[in-house]
């Protein structure tokens, strides 16, 4: 064991990393992990210098990402440290095996399980052969899904953005269910196949052994098949995730934002690689849909966002509470899309209530406006007052004739503004690119 002394002259002279990343010591021909997160994290607390020696006498380290690092004890029961993921992590999930595909392989396998060679006695050998098989078979079928729940992240380890499209596609609570059910099954046939697997093994007679063994096949399939829905739960719960868009916290995104109908995905299918459904009724987007735009050798993302509706976020849909977490948790640009013709079902009157609402909540964020669909619109006059406003006030009626102020006006029909959309964008993005790599965007949205 390296003396106290010694490891406090090799840190001082040892050069200490950026935060997150760990630093090898070398001593002895012995390797000891050091990470500058912990040591003021120790000296803070006032952690003595001796469990810091044993620390670093008794650890290793693994770097999981560019921004978090842990720490734990070899030989110890102790499972690492979690850390906060970033996005991507519903691209990393294991491939699902089908329950039948599962239970299948394990037969099969299992019929080729042989008894111990060397084994003279009849009885002896069958029982072996007979404990063996059913010990192969609970394990052939037990450890895919400790691996399946082991593999799949445990929410509260996920981005927010990843949270949330969890919450909102599953509901609250669903994505833990599956995974308990998955685990529990696994505890099941560990149970039933010990239990006969042991039995089997206390067998006086190869008759005896042979029942056993046909028992103990028999009731293991039965658990399995009595509660294979799990698996195919499970199955279909990492279908959809490894569906989802991705997103890199990295690459500057646009997200058009704005009431059903309004023309986001016309506008989309424009400016990005995106082809997202272009129908003439509301929330024809279902979900996310990326696209992406190269400007000059570099790639941004553009993202099309399910509309919002005037209610309150308690009465919200999960469909626009999809919109509110990109919005909240993602390092978004905000191109947000008006239709002053009402052609969208949505009056301008509504359309300007949602309008500040998120402008209130979201003003923080890089912000651009268009008015679509101006093909159907007459220009507006001059004085900027309609003759059927009724009891709307002078914002409501500036709004409904103008649009918010400094707006782009487009139509993809006419191609009418388009030039300028773009290059705004462009010029937005390449802010938003700034924004990103001066670290000008809450945790949550850097994923830091």
């Amino acid at each position: 064991m390296i003396s106290g002394s010694r490891i406090f002259s090799l840190i001082q002279q040892s050069w200490i990393p950026s935060p997150g990343k760990l630093s090898l010591l070398r001593s002895r021909g012995k390797e000891y992990q050091l990470s500058r997160v912990t040591l003021p994290t120790l000296h803070g607390q006032g952690v003595s210098f001796q469990y810091f020696q044993r620390n670093i006498h008794s650890a290793i380290g693994e770097v999981i990402d560019s921004g978090h690092a842990f720490v734990y004890h070899v030989g110890s029961k102790e499972k690492p440290l979690e850390t906060l993921e970033t996005v991507g992590a519903f691209q990393k999930l294991p491939m699902v095996m089908p329950s039948a595909d599962i239970l299948s392989s394990a037969l099969r396998k299992t019929k080729n399980i042989a008894a111990t060679k060397g084994i003279a006695n009849i009885a002896k050998r069958e029982r072996n052969k007979g404990a063996k098989q059913l010990d192969a078979l609970m394990k052939e079928l037990a450890v895919p899904l400790r691996m399946y729940v082991e593999s799949f992240p445990k929410k509260r380890y996920l981005h927010p953005y990843e949270k949330s499209l969890i919450q909102l596609t599953f509901g609250d609570g669903s994505y833990e269910e599956v995974l308990k059910r998955v685990d529990d099954l696994r505890k099941k046939l560990l149970f039933v196949g010990k239990k006969h697997a042991a039995l089997c093994a206390q067998s006086i007679s190869k008759r005896e052994a042979e029942e056993r063994l046909s028992e103990g096949l028999k009731k293991l399939e039965e658990v399995f098949k009595l509660e294979k829905n799990a698996v195919d739960n499970l199955l279909h719960v990492a279908k959809v995730l490894r569906a989802m868009p991705v997103v890199d916290l990295k690459i500057p995104t646009l997200c058009l934002v704005g009431a059903p109908n309004v023309g986001k995905s016309s506008l989309v299918r424009i400016l990005s690689t995106g082809k997202p459904e272009v129908c003439n009724y509301p929330f024809t987007t279902r979900g996310i849909l990326m696209g992406h735009i190269v400007v000059n050798y570099e790639h941004f993302q553009v993202t099309d966002t399910p509309g919002l509706l005037r209610r309150h976020d308690d009465d919200r849909n999960n469909l626009e509470k999809l919109t509110l977490a990109v919005l909240e948790h993602l390092p978004t640009a905000i191109l947000y899309v008006h239709d002053l013709t009402g052609e969208c079902g949505i009056s301008p009157a509504d359309q300007f209530v949602i309008y500040k609402d998120i402008k209130g909540r979201f003003g923080d964020h890089l912000w651009l406006d268009v008015v679509s669909k101006t093909d159907l619109m007459q220009e507006p006059p001059i004085d900027g007052i309609s003759k059927d406003d009724g009891d709307d006030d002078d914002d409501v009626i500036r709004y409904k004739e103008f649009g918010p102020d400094d707006a782009i006006w487009v139509s993809v029909k006419t191609e009418a503004g388009i030039s300028e959309l773009k290059s705004r964008v462009k010029d937005l993005l390449t802010s938003q690119m700034a924004r990103i790599r001066n670290g000008n965007c809450n945790h949550s949205e850097c994923g830091s």
